[in-house]
């Protein structure tokens, strides 16, 4: 299976209802998916709460957790893009009854890619291959997508058409960092598949952030350039090395 994990933060000194905020998101977000392909069963602590805090009934049908129990994989595809950061809701249930889990947090330090509004947090794919590590032992994974969309990147071109992407350059290197770390620290991560290598038409918004190493250029027969990023890239292939 392969899936987006965005993993849990909050406040620098939590309260135990900011704690609970990052458990109950953790645990739907993140353990009702990674549970059910490491373990075969759903996060019970999730469950409990569901039905005995929330008093929401869950139709359990005879079957069910065998069938979950054949959920098990032999590997595991993890997407990163960016964290989540929460804290306590303001209140346990809203105007209409529902639960509220909790509410955003904006991290003083955070650091915005302000052409997609995701936050740019390197370490987080570290902390999540801990968490596959302690949570999952037996599960191996790898980095299924990992990339930056920018818009307007002809703005970062030279005088011979290629774009100066180091931004994109520092964004591969810094997450590499961290996931060679995570397998130094014995995660099972096989490797890192990057998204995209090739500027990519997106559901959200068409051609207009970039993630790839290579352009497509929109107004010259949709050839391909390579950017700057791309014999970067290469070279890091080849020799399993970086500065």
């Amino acid at each position: 299976m392969i899936n987006c994990f965005a993993p849990p933060y909050t406040k620098e000194n939590p309260t135990p209802e900011d704690l609970e905020a990052v458990r109950m998101t953790d645990g739907l977000h993140n353990r009702w998916w990674l549970d059910v392909v490491a373990h075969g069963h759903l996060p019970q602590d999730v469950l409990d709460t569901v039905e005995n805090d929330w008093k929401v009934e869950i139709n359990r049908r005879p079957g069910d957790e065998a069938i979950l129990a054949q959920g098990k994989v032999d590997w595991l595809g993890f997407n990163y893009y960016q964290p989540t950061r929460v804290q306590a809701p303001d209140s346990k249930f809203d105007e209409n009854g529902l639960p509220c889990i909790s509410k955003p947090y904006i991290w003083p330090e955070r650091k915005m890619n302000v052409y997609r509004g995701w936050e740019i947090y390197p370490k987080g794919i570290y902390d999540f291959g801990m968490k596959i590590k302690k949570e999952c032992p037996d599960l191996p994974f790898f980095i299924s997508e990992n990339g930056m969309g920018v818009e307007g990147e002809e703005k970062y071109m030279d005088e011979n058409g290629t774009v100066q992407d180091d931004y994109r350059i520092e964004f591969v290197r810094d997450h590499l960092e961290w996931i060679a770390k995570a397998i130094e620290d014995g995660a099972n991560c096989l490797g890192y598949h990057y998204w995209g290598v090739i500027d990519n038409w997106s559901w959200c918004n068409a051609f207009k952030n970039r993630y790839g190493f290579v352009r497509v250029c929109l107004d010259d027969g949709y050839k391909r350039k390579e950017k700057k990023s791309a014999s970067w890239i290469r070279e890091v292939a080849r020799t399993n090395e970086f500065e």
